[in-house]
């Protein structure tokens, strides 16, 4: 477990959100599934609700405002101590600036950036709010990798705004991202065959099969049954919307 009281050093996933159409079975899906409670910080935050374990904040969702919408994703953001000069370098990197940056109210400032291949994230500087309370425990973030067809792309753009350290993993072509401090903060997943680029939020459980079961009890499917891997047991899933994201009872840390 970690409890974060203070603003992550820039290029940590720090927050999560999610916009779908019907919040109501969401909080139900994913109460269930993680034991989070809700706050709707009221009518101006735009009834942004907090997911919330032990009273404090792990993520957020939203009703989505536009009717149209057909796909739905979890956003990730990335802290910064200077959400200027990191747009400035994802734009100078080939990065789409969707959203330039602005004040959320006392909170922070926030901007929404695309990688040259399309894959959507965030950026956040805290001020009232310095992201997800806890991560690395059941029911929080542990982990994020971006899918994408061309990870040469994508290791050039995310190192030009980060300034993260490369360490690829043998025989498969995947990438662990470090901090300049050494680190680890997810990776880059080159998929040949992937449609589109984007990133995959992993979140911690205490049983990835009983997680899994309660995916589909809750209107939920399954994409990847879960798995043992050297890291933990993972499976892909996606909720009642269709929004993907990974469960993973992470491995026990190796004893000397």
């Amino acid at each position: 477990m970690t409890h974060v009281t203070s603003n992550a050093p820039t290029g940590t996933p720090t927050w999560l959100d999610l916009g779908i159409p019907d919040l109501d079975r969401a909080k139900t899906f994913y109460g269930t599934l993680f034991g989070w409670q809700f706050q709707d910080v009221g009518p101006e935050g735009g009834h942004y609700n907090m997911c919330t374990l032990r009273g404090e904040p792990v993520a957020a969702m939203m009703q989505n405002p536009d009717e149209q919408a057909t796909k739905f994703w979890w956003n990730v953001y990335f802290a910064t101590d200077d959400i200027g000069e990191v747009v400035d370098r994802a734009a100078k990197a080939g990065g789409e600036v969707v959203q330039p940056a602005m004040d959320v109210m006392s909170q922070g400032r926030m901007a929404i950036v695309k990688d040259p291949q399309g894959g959507q994230f965030g950026l956040w500087q805290g001020q009232d709010h310095v992201g997800a309370a806890y991560v690395n425990e059941p029911g929080t973030l542990v982990w994020n990798d971006l899918v994408t067809a061309d990870a040469d792309t994508a290791r050039a753009f995310y190192t030009a705004v980060f300034d993260y350290g490369l360490e690829p993993v043998p025989g498969m072509d995947y990438t662990a991202l470090r901090r300049p401090d050494g680190h680890y903060i997810g990776g880059i997943h080159g998929e040949p065959g992937a449609a589109e680029t984007s990133w995959i939020s992993y979140f911690d459980v205490a049983d990835a099969d009983e997680a899994v079961r309660r995916v589909r009890a809750g209107g939920g499917t399954v994409d990847e049954e879960p798995q043992d891997t050297p890291y933990g047991r993972i499976a892909a899933v996606r909720d009642p919307f269709g929004a993907p994201f990974r469960v993973m009872k992470t491995a026990p840390a190796p004893t000397s």
